[in-house]
C-alpha cells in the first residue's frame, strides 16, 4: 500500500497560456515542490523556466511572448509583478511589497497590461493600465470596493472590470473605455446575481458571459455593444462558463454537472453545436485555454484517481493528447471513486454528499467528514491526497456540499447567508445521522476535517454538536466570526461581511455563532494547523483557540508554519503536517497504524 508521503508527493500540472504561434504552452507544475513555470513545446520537450522558493504563476503576453510572473512572499498574498528574463531572472514590473498587485488582461498587441492594486488606502482596489514599453501607467478605475481587472476588448477600446457588491453572491460587470473613461454597466439587476467576465467576439461587437440574473441557475448570455444590452442565448441547466478563441472559431461552453465537468464547442455566430470536448475520464476539467488560431484547446484534468495533468484537444483532428505525465508513485487503480448521495436535512432540504469507501473494506470503519472552504464554493470529485490515502487505509470519507455551497443554484447558495449561518452547521448533524444508517460505517468514530470556512465548520460541529463528533482537524479555520472580521485584511473585511454578517449590525449573532463563545462544550481532541502569514484568517484565530483548549486540558495539537499563508503550499510543510494529521486520526479513532 502507498504511504501518505506517496500521495502527497504526487505532482500536478496546469496550463497557463499558449504563445503567439501555438508552438509552446506555458505550464505551472509543482514538480520542484512548489508551483513553478515550465514551457512545453509541441514536439514534446519541456523545460523549467523558474526555480523560486515561493510559488509563482505567469502567462505569455500576446504578440511579444514576454512572460509576466506573479508571486508573493510567504503566503502573504501581497502579489508583485515581474517579467521573466531569458536567463530565468525576475525583472521587476510592479513591485511595492506592502501592497497587492494582481495582473489582469493584456491588449492584443502586447503593449498594455491591466492590473489592480490597493496601494491608495490598503482597502479599495483601483485598476491601472501600464504601458509595457514606456513603463507609464494610468488609473482607469478608482470607484472603491473590491474590483478585479479582467479582459480587454480585441480592439483595445474597453477593459472589463468585475466588482463585488455588498450583497452576498452578487457582482457588477463594468466596461471602462480606455480612452474616455466612460463606464458601462453590463449587468444591471435588482436580484442578488453574479456574472462572469466577457468572452469577446474578435470584432469587438459583443461578448458572451455567464450570469444568473432573474434565474436560479446561470445561463449563457450575449451582450451586444451596439444595443448596450444582453439577451440569454443558451440554457445549460447547470453552473456554466464560456470562452471564445482569439479568431472566433469556437465558443467553448463548460458545465459543472453535480460536480463533474462536461464541455462542448459551438459556433459563436449561430450557436450550432460542433461537438463535445472529450475528457480523459469522469472528473473535473479547469484552466481552459485556446491557442491563438483556435486549433488547440488545453486544459487541466483531475479526478479522485488521477492527480491532474495537462491535456490538449485538437479541434481540427478531434485528437485528445496528454501533454504532461506528472510523477506519481501511488497505484491509482487502488483508489476509490466516490458515489454521490443526497441526505435530508432537519428542515427537509436535500444535501449532496460524495462518499468515498473501498469496496474491499470489512467490518465497521471510522469516517472522516471533509468540509470545503468558501463558504461560497463547492467540493468536487477531484484529486485530494489526504482523502485518497485515508480511503486506501480503510476509512470512509464523506464530503458534503452543505447549504451555502455553489453549483446548485443561487437559492441553495444563499441558504446560509448572515443569520442563517447555523443552518449549515445543522446540516452536519443531519449528515451524522445519515452516516449512521450506512452499512459498514461506524458513526461513533466520526471526525470533522476542514480548512478556512471548513475549519469554522469543524469547530462549530465540535461545539454545537459535541456528542456527535469524536475528533476534529482545523486548518486555517475561523474560531470567532467577530475577531476574524475585526482582524482579517482590510481589503477583505467588507466583502466577507456581506456573507457572514456585518459587525455593526449582526454583532450579537456573530458572537453567538462563534465556536470560541461555546468552547466550554467542546470535548473532542483537536488538531490545528495555521500559516503565520495568513492574510485571510489571521493566526490569532488559531492562537486564541489553542490557548483556551490548553487551559481546559483538552487534547489539542498546534502546528504553525512561518513561511505559509492561507493553507500549506510548500511540499516540505505538507510532508511535515499531514502525516501527523493521519497519525492523530489513527490514534483518536482507534485505527491500527501503518503506511
Amino acid at each position: 500500500m502507498a504511504t501518505i508521503r506517496d500521495h502527497l508527493e504526487a505532482r500536478v500540472a496546469v496550463p497557463s497560456s499558449w504563445n503567439t504561434d501555438g508552438s509552446r504552452l506555458l505550464i505551472q507544475s509543482n514538480l520542484p515542490g512548489t508551483m513553478q513555470l515550465f514551457e512545453r513545446s509541441m514536439d514534446g520537450s519541456m523545460s523549467q523556466l523558474t526555480d523560486d522558493n515561493e510559488p509563482v504563476s505567469g502567462r505569455y503576453l500576446p504578440a511579444t511572448d514576454r512572460i509576466v510572473v506573479q508571486r508573493d512572499q510567504g503566503g502573504s498574498e501581497r502579489s508583485q509583478l515581474y517579467f521573466l528574463t531569458a536567463s530565468g531572472e525576475l525583472e521587476p514590473l510592479m513591485v511595492e511589497p506592502e501592497w497587492i498587485h494582481d495582473a489582469g488582461g493584456a491588449s492584443r498587441d502586447g503593449r498594455f497590461l491591466a492590473y489592480r492594486t490597493n496601494r491608495r488606502n490598503g482597502t479599495d482596489f483601483d485598476v491601472f493600465v501600464i504601458d509595457i514599453d514606456s513603463g507609464e501607467e494610468r488609473c482607469v478605475y478608482a470607484e472603491g470596493g473590491y474590483a478585479v481587472a479582467d479582459a480587454f476588448s480585441p480592439d483595445g477600446s474597453w477593459l472589463a472590470i468585475i466588482k463585488e457588491t455588498e450583497r452576498s453572491g452578487d457582482n457588477d460587470v463594468l466596461l471602462v473605455h480606455t480612452a474616455t473613461g466612460e463606464i458601462v454597466h453590463v449587468n444591471p439587476h435588482d436580484d442578488e446575481a453574479s456574472a462572469s467576465g466577457p468572452a469577446w467576439l474578435p470584432d469587438s461587437s459583443g461578448f458572451f458571459f455567464a450570469t444568473d440574473i432573474g434565474r436560479d441557475v446561470p445561463a449563457i448570455a450575449f451582450y451586444d455593444m451596439t444595443r448596450r444590452s444582453f439577451d440569454y442565448v443558451l440554457e445549460t441547466g447547470w453552473e456554466c462558463q464560456c470562452a471564445v478563441d482569439w479568431e472566433g472559431h469556437h465558443l467553448l461552453v463548460v458545465t459543472n454537472e453535480e460536480g463533474w465537468t462536461r464541455a462542448e464547442l459551438r459556433d459563436p455566430r449561430t450557436l450550432e453545436l460542433k461537438g463535445e470536448v472529450p475528457l480523459p475520464g469522469t472528473g473535473v476539467a479547469i484552466s481552459w485555454c485556446f491557442s491563438k488560431d483556435g486549433r488547440h484547446l488545453a486544459f487541466h484534468f483531475t479526478s479522485p484517481t488521477l492527480p491532474g495533468d495537462v491535456w490538449s484537444f485538437d479541434t481540427g483532428s478531434t485528437e485528445l493528447r496528454r501533454l504532461t505525465a506528472s510523477p506519481c508513485s501511488v497505484e491509482l487503480s487502488d483508489l476509490a471513486e466516490p458515489t454521490l448521495h443526497r441526505y435530508e436535512a432537519q428542515d427537509g432540504e436535500s444535501v449532496p454528499v460524495f462518499l468515498y469507501r473501498r469496496t474491499t473494506a470489512h467490518g465497521s470503519t471510522p469516517v472522516v467528514v471533509v468540509i470545503h472552504g468558501g463558504p461560497e464554493s463547492q467540493a468536487r470529485p477531484s484529486w485530494n491526497p489526504v482523502i485518497g490515502y485515508l480511503t486506501e487505509r480503510g476509512y470512509a470519507v464523506a464530503v458534503p456540499n452543505v447549504r451555502g455551497s455553489t453549483g446548485y443554484g443561487k437559492r441553495y447558495q444563499h441558504l446560509d447567508d448572515r443569520r442563517l449561518r447555523l443552518d449549515s452547521v445543522a446540516d452536519l448533524a443531519a449528515l451524522h445521522e445519515w452516516l449512521g444508517t450506512q452499512d459498514g460505517i461506524d458513526a461513533a468514530r466520526a471526525a470533522l476535517y476542514g480548512g478556512s470556512y471548513g475549519g469554522y465548520m469543524v469547530l462549530a460541529g465540535l461545539t454545537f454538536q459535541p456528542d456527535r463528533w469524536a475528533a476534529g482537524v482545523d486548518i486555517v479555520g475561523i474560531s470567532s466570526l467577530v475577531t476574524f472580521l475585526q482582524n482579517t485584511s482590510a481589503y477583505r473585511r467588507r466583502v466577507r461581511e456581506r456573507e457572514y454578517g456585518f459587525l455593526d449590525v449582526d454583532g450579537d449573532f456573530l458572537r453567538e455563532a462563534s465556536p470560541l463563545t461555546h468552547l466550554d462544550r467542546l470535548r473532542a481532541p483537536l488538531f490545528i494547523i495555521h500559516g503565520a502569514n495568513d492574510p485571510r484568517v489571521p493566526l490569532s484565530e488559531a492562537e486564541q483557540l489553542f490557548a483556551t483548549l490548553k487551559d481546559k486540558g483538552i487534547r489539542s495539537e498546534f502546528l504553525v508554519y512561518p513561511d505559509e499563508g492561507h493553507g500549506l503550499q510548500k511540499l516540505a510543510n505538507r510532508l511535515d503536517a499531514y502525516p501527523k494529521v493521519v497519525g492523530f486520526l489513527d490514534d483518536v479513532l482507534g485505527v491500527v497504524s501503518g503506511g
